[in-house]
């Protein structure tokens, strides 16, 4: 017998974004295209509100 549920569902749509700003491992923030921190773009932090990325909460329990 096959779950009601199963029935019914269907993969998640994937949703493309594109992030106008890039991890910069070497300097270990989030950097935009012309090499500036992301962080200090008040226009993009309004727009998306972070520029978090998943790179410190590997490496440290604290983040």
């Amino acid at each position: 017998m096959q779950p009601f549920a199963l029935n019914y569902a269907r993969p998640a749509a994937q949703l493309e974004a594109v992030v106008p700003y890039v991890y910069d491992s070497g300097r270990q923030l989030n950097v935009l295209l012309d090499g500036s921190p992301a962080a200090c773009d008040h226009a993009l932090l309004r727009e998306l509100a972070t520029t978090t990325s998943t790179a410190g909460s590997k490496t440290h329990f604290d983040d």
